[in-house]
């Protein structure tokens, strides 16, 4: 009998590393090679010729040794093996081909050893074809860094993770259950000078197109294949290829996303549609985020997840389309130092810094600063916008099982308020096309800016009570301070060139708070498996608001003077808005089989709103409740196949009351979902979704009495989703997506039924494909290039006009050499004229023309 023990743990390392090859090698004995391999190349080249003869592997050990956990494959005849190893989100895995498992105990074919030690979830040996043996390692934090070692029992793959060197448990320490024992006997240890390790490092693909798993849709590391939902992560390298600064240009890469607010440089606001539906719901690392579209850079963030359609079953009050979940750059065990520096079109300059480490030798404190500063000009005259950056996060180990982070965030930033008349830019005009670059305010910045502030400041604390049971308890406060003043068009004259319009002034002041703890836990009835969520959040979100509009002079939009002369006020507001908010949740994501999961999850949610107006010195206030409740359901005839089929509701409170003096309930959502997701390699996934959702509760005005809404209003969207992700040939990765969309009015008394939500494509595809030379004298040279296509669209509920298909295209080519990385990024590249979106006659937002951005990058 022969073995092939595995050694494993983690290192934080994995995360700073980056486009290290796959390698596939003959496992051997130290005595069958020539020399000692004294690097990963020399080691690699020392590969026997594999065998085609398909090697069983009868028996699977789990042991802890001093510092990980042993992972032993027992064969029958001592044959050779061959690994094919990688990296992908948190998770080491292990391909071994020419292998199959063939476990004694009738079972199954499968192994699996949860939580073995501290800083890995799991570890599991399956049969991933009929030819190939997957061993996977999840990570909690991040993905593994490996030694190899050899042996008298075979080659030993070792991995520690920081946590587990933190704890340095007893030699005592009692071996993990697991699900397949054996009666084999435990190998030795590693141990002589024959032994000491030699250099491997296995990257952790973060800078992969393709993640495995993502928290947003369970709030459990959940892989994406057992989600009974679409969901799409948009990875930290397809934002680094792009060079994508801001969250509209990342939700591009997401099919069913569509922008609904400038594409200009200068432009720091998101605004999108999910499904047809205007999505407000922003989360930051699980917690929910009230200003989180506003002056967003994404410096500080590490990915992108995409929970599409209802969501409140874990996060309350949401959008019907989706859910966003902004996932920030955390501290790294090892000493990681990055600076970038980017010039491009219209006077754009950028730099940042990103830099981690730990604060003491023990790495049981560690530390991230992520800083960042851009001034840009914009294609549209006299507009110019800033953004500065501040984010530090500190981590701290307190024991063997308990783990703080703390976490603060500061913007400061300057931008402008800009738009057109449809008429002169979708629609003709007797006069001529009005200038894509005109400026309705004018040259004086104080006719036309936004300044805002924004702090963010908050802990997470998670403690394991065992290897099945923990907690996370985390606390956000966020500060938020908005100014503007702009000149905004009101009508347009006959003529069709005289635009009257008013002067708008105010300031927002928001303050938001919110906990939330969760308990999870894992335990069997039976052979049932069972991962249980329970949780509750607290929310106070406190706004003041004070507006002032006055009349303004009208401007010429083919002849241009900036008469900024003003009028009397025509209107003044000033008043205040306190929103409590309570939700309990309870979710069991049930494992009846290998092959067949249940997804079950409900919430109980309250809230009450108290609205003050400042200026009558009045106060009103209105309490409401919601159940939401969410049912899932993934079956698998085969391990990389996943069939699936959801419900899942959402709410969204209406605050008012109707004639007869009742409050209004809710607005909810409810929504039916079947998929297929697959992992067509081991590198590369897709998911095909359909779906119908409706609203309902929709305010709508009340025929009876004008003045007031009834809630009789509905609205419809139902489509097709297609995303697929991850490298089709080494060197050679893609990101694309295909979305067919359907969304419609279908009651309403205000706007017809029948007419199309705005801003909603049926069809959009997006496409973004890099490859990168990987041998020879050009290696580290690659190339990028994305297609983004977008179909009419209604500009307004009326559907009074729409807005032409165009299709976008980007391009970008870069260089690596050791440390150093240079890239140009190329957008809109043949310079089309097309517009992002409208919200009305009055306001129709142009798109970026050609612009060219180069970036120098440099990293240790």
């Amino acid at each position: 009998m022969s073995f092939v023990p595995l050694l494993m743990a983690q290192s934080v390392r994995a995360q700073e590393q980056q486009n290290e090859p796959t390698v596939i090698t003959t496992i051997k004995r130290l005595s069958e090679i020539e020399r000692p391999a004294t690097n990963v190349r020399e080691l690699f080249s020392q590969s026997s010729t594999p065998s085609s003869e398909v090697v069983q592997v009868t028996a699977v050990k789990a042991n802890p040794t001093a510092k990980g956990v042993e992972v032993i494959l027992q064969t029958t005849k001592g044959e050779q093996l061959q690994i094919k190893n990688r990296s992908a989100g948190n998770s080491f895995i292990a391909d071994i081909p020419n292998a199959q498992l063939r476990l004694p105990n009738g079972d199954g074919f499968t192994f699996r050893s949860e939580k073995p030690l501290a800083g890995v979830s799991e570890i599991t040996v399956t049969n991933s074809d009929a030819n190939t043996i997957r061993v996977t390692v999840i990570g909690e934090a991040s993905s593994p860094t490996v030694e190899l070692f050899d042996s008298d029992e075979g080659l030993i793959f070792g991995l520690t993770t920081a946590a587990s060197i933190a704890q340095q448990p007893p030699k005592t320490q009692p071996t993990p259950q697991v699900e397949q024992p054996t009666n084999q006997t435990q190998p030795k240890q590693p141990s002589g000078p024959d032994n000491q390790p030699i250099e491997l490092v296995v990257t952790g693909e973060q800078d992969g197109y393709s993640v495995p798993d993502a928290t947003t849709a369970t709030k459990t590391d959940t892989p994406l294949r057992d989600i009974p939902q679409s969901i799409q992560v948009v990875p930290q390298q397809v934002l680094r290829d792009q060079q994508v600064t801001r969250l509209n240009d990342a939700l591009r890469n997401v099919p069913g996303v569509i922008t609904t607010f400038g594409s200009d440089a200068n432009s720091e606001e998101s605004s999108f549609t999910i499904r047809g539906f205007d999505s407000g719901t922003i989360l930051r690392n699980g917690l929910a985020d009230p200003v989180g579209t506003r002056s967003l850079e994404l410096s500080n963030i590490e990915r992108v997840e995409v929970l599409k359609g209802p969501a409140s079953a874990l996060f309350g009050n949401g959008s019907p389309g989706g859910t966003v979940n902004l996932i920030t750059k955390q501290p790294l065990a090892t000493p990681y130092y990055a600076v970038e520096a980017t010039v491009g079109s219209d006077s754009y300059y950028r730099g940042a810094v990103d830099l981690s480490g730990p604060l003491n030798d023990d790495k049981t404190g560690l530390y991230r600063l992520n800083v960042s500063y851009k001034d840009a000009g914009s294609f549209i005259d006299f507009a110019h916008g800033k953004n500065l950056l501040i984010a530090p996060v500190l981590s701290f180990a307190i024991g063997e099982r308990t783990k703080l982070t703390l976490e603060g965030e500061y913007i400061s930033a300057d931008t402008n308020r800009l738009w057109l008349p449809a008429v002169g830019t979708v629609l003709p005009n007797p006069n001529g096309e009005i200038p894509r670059n005109l400026n309705l305010s004018g040259p004086d910045r104080s006719d036309n800016y936004v300044h805002e502030d924004i702090g963010r400041i908050g802990y997470s604390l998670e403690h394991k009570f065992s290897d099945n049971w923990s907690l996370k308890n985390a606390f956000r406060a966020i500060f938020y301070h908005f100014e503007t003043s702009a000149f905004l068009p009101t009508s347009l004259d006959p003529d069709n060139r005289r635009l009257n319009r008013i002067f708008n002034q105010g300031q927002f002041n928001d303050q938001a708070y919110n906990l939330a703890t969760d308990i999870i836990g894992k335990f069997s009835t039976g052979s049932i498996k069972h991962q249980l969520l329970f949780g509750f959040d607290l929310s106070r979100f406190d706004y003041e608001y004070l507006f002032n509009n006055s009349n303004a002079a009208p401007i010429d939009l083919f002849n241009p003077v900036y008469d900024q002369s003003l009028g009397p006020s025509l209107s003044h507001q000033n008043g205040s808005s306190l929103i409590d908010a309570l939700g309990i949740y309870i979710q069991d994501q049930i494992a009846l089989s290998e092959n067949l999961k249940l997804l079950l999850g409900v919430r109980f949610d309250a809230f009450k709103e108290t609205d003050g107006d400042l200026v009558a010195n009045t106060e009103s206030s209105q309490s409401g409740d919601a159940f939401s409740p969410r049912f899932g359901i993934v079956y698998q005839p085969i391990q990389p196949i996943s069939l699936y089929a959801s419900y899942s509701r959402s709410f969204t409170p209406s605050i008012g009351t109707s004639f007869d003096g009742s409050t209004f309930e809710p607005e909810r959502a409810t929504q039916y979902e079947v998929g297929v997701k697959a992992d067509l390699n081991e590198r590369i996934s897709t998911t095909l979704a359909f779906y119908n959702l409706t609203r309902s509760n929709v305010l709508t005005e009340d025929p009876n009495h004008p003045d007031f809404s009834i809630q009789t209003g509905e609205q419809r969207s139902r489509g097709i989703e297609f995303n697929i992700g991850g490298e089709i040939l080494k060197g050679l990765n893609v990101i694309a997506g295909y979305a067919y969309t359907d969304a419609t009015i279908t009651k309403d008394n205000t706007y017809t039924p029948g007419n199309l939500l705005n801003n909603v494509p049926k069809n959009s595809f997006n496409l973004w494909t890099k490859y990168e030379i990987q041998s020879g004298s050009l290696k580290g040279l690659g190339f990028g290039l994305g297609l983004f296509y977008v179909g009419e669209r209604q500009g307004d509920l009326e559907n009074n006009f729409q807005l032409p298909s165009y299709l976008r295209t980007d391009a970008a080519i870069f260089y690596k050499q050791g440390q150093l990385r240079a890239q140009v990024n190329f957008r809109n590249l043949f310079n089309v004229d097309y517009f992002e979106s409208a919200t009305s006659l009055l306001r129709v937002y142009p798109g970026e023309p050609f612009t060219v951005q180069g970036t120098i990058s440099w990293e240790l």
